[in-house]
């Protein structure tokens, strides 16, 4: 379709199922009635995918070695439907054991023949024109389309009683990248460029191949160095003419008066031998890979000396698909390496593609494709930047949704309405000199925080060097959703309602600042909007610039490491979190109330001190704490939580016993929680059966093993959570 010369990167080979065809080739001389080369002297019977290409045999192949064909090779047999006697030739590159260890040989239509037809001096002969239609040389098919006239080869066949038989064939086809339609090999007069070998000193395969084994340039992921040199070990001489209408066209020229051909820079005017003005630039152009190989060093304004040049090449990092590193990345390092003498880069970061749902490769056929300005119109740039990284690692392919958008834009949210409150509690106040200062702060929900984010902070930054942006982003988004909006943030409303000193404004502010700076190559957008906003609130100081963009990248400080605080809040934020789940375990309503009793062992003073935060969170009144071991055991009935402290050095665990007479009926809550409990393992059983059949994990898709044994992981925490509550309920 696209009628033009193809690079073999550009050729796609898929799996397809056809038809292998056996077809008598006569023995020239012998009887018709005679047998095959296998069980009589008659003739050779060959095998072919493309009967139609028959037309052009000019030979059929054996190995010299093969004792049916030996005493043949010399001989010649009678072409079919063409009538016309072509050699029999011993070559070694001839499997015996594939088909009937005969080939047929068309060397003007298979890259294989075309070697063997080279090798013996079989002559060319083209029965498939560029526009897939069969040509004058096909005879009586002439002007046929290819696959038509693979028909009526076929049945022609027959009808002479030389089709020995057809079997059902699984193989692999060569497509057109570009269009998709089968590639049809041709002899055409193509220009190629000269690579050499990988192991030949100074080629230009050489000089590509020993960049990344000298190290260079880097690959990443590692696993695509083998690939890459690989592809190097085997590369061919570069076809890289095409016959299409765009590109830069090939600066040959060829004169029509003494038949000299010439390459130029500037269009000449006279031809370089004879002087004659009669001349005719080459029809043809550049692959585009060819063109786009020059880009690192031709857009700085090579073969200038520019100050551009000097500067950017090479560059550090390029970014681009797996799918294209032999098209483009390869390419790129040998022209580069060819016209500077320099690699154009010193890291190759390679991204996977992004795949449907399924896994399946997007396209508009299918119509899985999604328009990714619909997207931007409907949840925002930022989103759709932030759920295109969102779980990506090297190399890995991404299954894309619209769910993964909407979690973006929902997170975007998140982040703005955080935003607003830390904006609407700076303003007009005073006293927020130095809140830019790194220095730990004294509180401990502040130290808390600020040790958080530092810790972040190193992750992020790791995560970044080793081009791990999903893992990047998923450090970011827990610090930011849960850490900050969903437990500082809480905390500090807590303080700011109380008006207890020191007031939590300062590390607002500066948590709000640096989250900024670490989430914006992730959401350009939103973090300049609200770091424009936050310059209209804050003092100026420090490194605090007019646009984020130009603000430094956050840098973990090993002074902000604060463990104990970690530990202390974490232990805060884990009896919060069992409170909470009891509560949703046993339905009690948001706004109802419940008198707890807290027994400490080692942490009193932490857990007194963080005594608001937790009534308030959780819901406790009254909520009184006391050392361990000292509660009243005769209290009114209700359930017993046990939470264990982040080290054995903080002490024992902590102990919070709810009190749920009269608030819950503990009778009909464990019945309840009893037939649940059944229901779930139930469930459990069911799920668990089919995830260790042998039979469903062998034919079920990878996805649908995978969800499943997700719900079986689901259930069994379900079961053991619902198991504690009865348990601790006396049931």
């Amino acid at each position: 379709r696209c009628a033009t010369a193809l690079s073999d990167l550009e050729v796609e080979h898929q799996e397809q199922d056809g038809s292998l065809y056996y077809i008598r080739y006569p023995l020239e001389g012998a009887q018709p009635s005679s047998g095959s080369r296998a069980g009589g002297d008659g003739y050779i019977t060959v095998a072919t995918t493309r009967p139609e290409t028959m037309l052009g045999d000019t030979g059929v192949a054996v190995n010299p070695e093969d004792p049916r064909y030996q005493d043949l090779v010399g001989q010649q047999v009678i072409l079919p439907i063409m009538d016309r006697a072509i050699p029999i030739v011993g070559d070694a590159a001839i499997e015996a054991e594939f088909g009937t260890g005969a080939l047929k040989v068309t060397p003007g239509h298979d890259m294989t023949d075309f070697e063997i037809g080279e090798r013996h001096g079989l002559p060319i002969v083209t029965v498939i024109g560029q526009d897939g239609n069969m040509t004058e040389a096909a005879g009586r098919f002439a002007g046929m389309e290819r696959f038509e006239a693979r028909q009526a080869v076929v049945a022609e066949l027959e009808r002479l009683g030389l089709l020995e038989k057809v079997e059902n064939y699984h193989h692999s086809v060569g497509r057109c990248q570009r269009c998709d339609s089968v590639v049809e090999p041709l002899v055409s007069l193509q220009w190629f460029m000269n690579v050499g070998r990988h192991d030949q000193p100074g080629s230009i395969a050489g000089r590509a191949y020993d960049a990344v084994v000298r190290e260079k340039i880097r690959i990443v992921p590692e696993r695509f160095t083998r690939v890459y040199l690989n592809w190097l070990e085997n590369i061919r001489d570069w076809c890289i003419s095409r016959q299409l209408w765009w590109g830069h066209r090939i600066p040959v020229w060829y004169c029509a008066s003494c038949g000299h051909q010439f390459a130029a820079v500037d269009d000449p005017v006279n031809c370089e031998s004879c002087r004659s003005p009669d001349l005719r630039q080459d029809p043809d152009v550049l692959d585009t890979w060819f063109s786009s190989g020059l880009w690192p060093h031709s857009t700085l304004g090579w073969p200038e000396d520019t100050e551009d040049f000097r500067y950017f090449y090479p560059t550090q990092v390029m970014e681009t698909g797996y799918d294209i590193l032999f098209f483009w990345v390869a390419r790129m390092i040998m022209m580069g390496l060819e016209n500077t003498g320099e690699v154009p880069f010193t890291t190759v970061y390679l991204h996977g593609l992004i795949r449907d749902a399924d896994g399946a490769k997007m396209s508009k056929t299918r119509g899985n494709t999604m328009d990714p300005l619909e997207l931007i119109d409907r949840y925002g740039t930022d989103a759709l930047r932030f759920a295109l990284s969102t779980g990506s690692a090297p190399g890995n392919d991404i299954r894309f949704t619209v769910a993964r958008v909407e979690a973006a834009r929902n997170f975007a949210n998140k982040v703005w309405n955080a935003a607003r409150f830390v904006m609407t509690s700076l303003q007009g106040k005073t006293g927020l000199e130095g809140w830019s200062d790194t220095a730990a702060p004294q509180h401990r929900e502040d130290r808390w925080i600020v040790a958080r984010l530092n810790r972040t902070v190193g992750e992020v930054n790791r995560s970044l060097e080793d081009f791990e942006l999903g893992e990047a982003q998923q450090s970011l988004y827990d610090f930011i959703w849960n850490d900050f909006c969903d437990w500082y943030i809480e905390m500090a409303k807590i303080r700011l309602r109380s008006g207890s000193a020191p007031s939590p404004l300062p590390t607002l502010a500066h948590v709000l600042e640096r989250v900024l700076r670490l989430l914006h190559p992730f959401m350009p957008f939103i973090t300049e909007e609200i770091w424009q906003k936050l310059l209209e609130r804050l003092p100026r100081e420090g490194d605090f610039p007019e646009s984020i963009m130009v603000a430094s990248y956050p840098q973990p400080d090993q002074g902000l490491e604060d463990s104990q605080a970690e530990d202390e809040i974490s232990l805060v934020m884990q009896t919060i979190r069992a409170v909470r789940n009891t509560r949703a375990q046993l339905r009690i309503p948001a706004n109802e109330y419940l008198a707890a009793v807290m027994e400490t062992d080692g942490l009193q003073e932490a857990i007194q001190e963080e005594a608001e935060v937790i009534r308030s969170l959780s819901r406790l009144e009254p909520l009184s704490i006391v050392s361990g071991g000292s509660a009243d055991a005769n209290q009114a009935k209700g359930i017993t939580l046990v939470v264990n402290p982040v080290r054995q050095t903080q002490g024992g665990p902590l102990v919070v016993r709810l009190v749920l007479e009269g608030v819950v009926d503990l009778a009909a809550e464990s019945e309840r929680l009893r037939k649940e409990l059944e229901d779930c393992q139930r469930n459990l059983t069911r799920v668990a059966a089919l995830v260790s059949n042998e039979d469903f994990r062998s034919k079920a898709r990878p996805e649908v093993v995978e969800n499943e044994e997700e719900r079986l992981r689901s259930l069994t925490e379900r079961g053991q959570r619902l198991q504690e509550v009865l348990e601790q309920l006396g049931a």
